[in-house]
């Protein structure tokens, strides 16, 4: 199983019964470009329903500039909970605004490399 980002091609690599590890074309024995997608399944009470856990997670190996070590890792994470009985066009609809707030040309300048919050 694989899929595109960009034009990057991801391809299945580890598998567990709730998550699934995917290597990008730069992976090496010491090169990490590896995607990883997890899932918690909601655990209901007799008072509530629970919630579902989702994660995506980006690993790469980069090169460095000015630091102590020639490489270090990156990590991009996105954890996603959603309560059970959610509707699935109020799902879609907070996916699409972060999908658009990550696809933002200012976030990695704002948020990623500065780490300033605008208020």
């Amino acid at each position: 199983m694989t899929f595109a980002v960009n034009t990057l091609t991801y391809t299945a690599d580890k598998f567990s019964p709730d998550s699934v590890g995917y290597m990008g074309p730069a992976a090496t024995a010491s090169v990490k470009d590896q995607f990883q997608l997890s899932r918690v399944a909601a655990k209901p009470t007799t008072l509530f329903s629970g919630v579902a856990r989702s994660s995506i997670k980006l690993t790469r190996t980069l090169t460095l500039t000015g630091a102590l070590t020639p490489t270090g890792e990156a990590i991009v994470q996105v954890s996603i909970s959603i309560p059970v009985g959610a509707s699935n066009a109020a799902v879609e609809a907070m996916c699409s605004d972060v999908g658009a707030f990550l696809d933002t040309a200012n976030l990695g300048e704002t948020v990623a490399k500065t780490q300033k919050i605008v208020f």
